[in-house]
């Protein structure tokens, strides 16, 4: 049986962490382990933390130099087969999710798996704003803007260990880099799990102003640069683009 590390990322995350950490525990998946690498938060989030101790395997709080720092660390302590990322803004949708990744895993031999996520209103979680239905891989669909939902990518840490970690040296697209760099430059094994996984609410450093949306698709170019691979002409206009949609596919 697949061992599958979640590793949660978190600061100052008091009003939403609460629900990450219950859609942890309540997974029926029986061999997980729940790492928290929390960045000394300040707000009363470690009193959260401990009221889940035994859902949590291991925590660590202490100040870093940033989030792809923290996730490199949690990923350097995993000793699971799958890496999971679920930071402190998000949950999974129901209590049977990494058993369906699991066994998405076990046949068909991929080396990451990923589903779709939905964005949700930071206060009502109820409250639909984004519905991000990945879809289906196929080569060189990152030249057409393409890319799977961070949260809802799940991958096996001897790809990792094989490719490296995230690239500290980018602020806000490590995450775009990574993948780019796992799934269009190393052709590692992918399997689409096509159903919701995730529900991420809205707020997050990327996303959260018009600037950082700008830096983002900077730090975009600078991900293919640093693979030293090429993009076309158009495939990082067309990949913020690409998300309008996302807004009407409720």
């Amino acid at each position: 049986m697949l061992k599958v590390s979640i590793i949660t990322v978190c600061l100052n995350n008091i009003n939403t962490l609460e629900s990450t950490l219950q859609s942890v525990q309540s997974q029926t998946y029986p061999n997980i382990e729940y790492i928290i690498i929390d960045g000394a938060s300040t707000d009363g989030t470690l009193g959260i933390i401990e009221k889940y101790k035994n859902t949590v395997s291991k925590l660590i709080s202490e100040k870093d130099e940033g989030i792809y720092f923290a996730i490199n660390k949690g990923i350097k302590m995993a000793t699971g087969d799958i890496i999971a990322l679920l930071h402190g803004d998000d949950f999974y949708i129901d209590k049977d999710v990494i058993a369906k990744v699991a066994e998405a895993f076990e046949k068909s031999g991929a080396d990451c798996v990923y589903g779709d996520l939905q964005y949700v209103d930071r206060i009502n979680p109820e409250r639909l704003i984004r519905n991000w239905q990945a879809g289906e891989y196929k080569t060189g669909l990152f030249l057409k803007g393409w890319m799977p939902p961070h949260p809802a990518f799940f991958i096996k840490k001897e790809s990792i260990e094989k490719y490296g970690y995230y690239n500290t040296s980018l602020f806000l697209a490590s995450d775009y880099e990574f993948m780019l760099r796992m799934i269009h430059k190393h052709a590692i094994k992918v399997q689409y799990l096509p159903e919701v996984l995730v529900k991420m609410r809205t707020g997050g450093v990327s996303n959260k102003s018009l600037l950082n949306r700008i830096k983002t698709n900077l730090e975009d170019r600078k991900a293919w640069r640093i693979n030293k691979i090429s993009p076309t002409l158009l495939t990082l206009y067309i990949k913020p683009l690409s998300k309008i949609g996302q807004y009407f596919n409720k």
